[in-house]
């Protein structure tokens, strides 16, 4: 008897368990904890956003990992790749005279480079922008938000911003062109990206600053 109730008990465990992983589900199971360690900052900007509602935070990015999850960024060739290196090297150093026109320029350089990789392209006027910072939110969420910063200051709204503001955006902005110029660089990438990184941490003072 003791024996046909320890069969029973476990049948109802198996059971109750079949049922939980079922009601849960794969999309549940990572939930809300799965995609704020997927999308980090870009989480918490959405929530806010969203007046604090996680389940419609939750919704949203959910379908944006959905629309460009499966996204593969194509690479760059050698000599494509050494242009954007070469290009951003100069806008570097034109911000020592014009730091707001180097800030659209980058802005710019971005966009394209983005695209080149195989992320959503377009204009200003058909939604490139939006489209493409959400693609690169699935695949780069820890260095978007300086893309964000960029494209703000680099519109009409952003004139009147400060030098140090444009000087800040465009140094956390090169993390995320240094990541689109490598991809995921294994050891070998990194050795031949050496250039990439070299100015990175250039000090951006304009003419005159006093600094």
């Amino acid at each position: 008897m003791s024996t046909v109730l320890i069969v029973v008990a476990l049948a109802v465990v198996f059971v109750v368990v079949v049922a939980a992983v079922l009601y849960i589900g794969p999309g549940r199971a990572s939930g809300r904890s799965g995609l704020k360690r997927r999308f980090g900052p870009e989480y918490d900007r959405v929530l806010a956003r969203h007046d604090g509602d996680s389940k419609a935070t939750e919704h949203e990015l959910a379908e944006r990992l959905e629309r460009h999850g499966e996204l593969r960024p194509g690479p760059l060739p050698t000599e494509r790749r050494d242009q954007y290196v070469a290009r951003w090297a100069e806008l570097q150093e034109r911000f020592v005279d014009e730091p707001r026109e180097a800030v659209v320029e980058a802005d710019r350089l971005l966009a394209q480079l983005a695209a080149d990789r195989g992320y959503p392209a377009g204009t200003e006027h058909d939604g490139r922008s939006e489209e493409q910072l959400e693609a690169l939110s699935v695949h780069h969420a820890y260095q978007v938000d300086a893309y964000r910063r960029m494209h703000r200051v680099a519109s009409a709204d952003g004139r009147g911003v400060s030098t140090e503001e444009l000087r800040e955006t465009l140094v956390a902005a090169r993390q995320l062109f240094d990541r689109l110029i490598l991809g995921h660089p294994d050891r070998s990438d990194r050795r031949r990206g050496g250039a990439v990184s070299r100015n990175r941490n250039l000090t951006l003072r304009p003419k005159g600053s006093g600094v």
